[in-house]
């Protein structure tokens, strides 16, 4: 299986709404994206607020392979997202690995 992690961090356009529509659009692509094991997303609430560096938005999706990995990126519904996305995000931090 393949982890793909990713954290946003909004401009101020990205109210609290617009990222709680960003998280329920990412939340319905499990079932509708092929290749989806496991899917989560949702508001940073961590404690640690000297840590949060303003990224206020977590995604976690496993992937069955690699190759799932690599077609979700192409996939409508993600590049969709990812237009919506990009007026409203000042930061991605995106981090990706093999798991067993």
């Amino acid at each position: 299986m393949y982890e793909h992690i990713i954290l946003f961090k909004f401009n101020g356009n990205g109210t609290k709404d617009k990222q709680e529509e960003l998280i329920r659009k990412v939340k319905s692509f499990k079932g509708s994206i092929p290749g989806i094991v496991e899917l989560t997303a949702g508001i940073n609430v961590t404690e640690e607020v000297e840590n949060i560096n303003g990224y206020t938005v977590g995604i976690r999706v496993t992937f069955q392979d690699l190759q799932a990995s690599r077609d979700y990126m192409h996939h409508p519904l993600h590049q969709e997202l990812l237009q919506s996305a990009i007026p409203l995000v000042d930061g991605v931090v995106v981090v990706d690995y093999p798991i067993d």
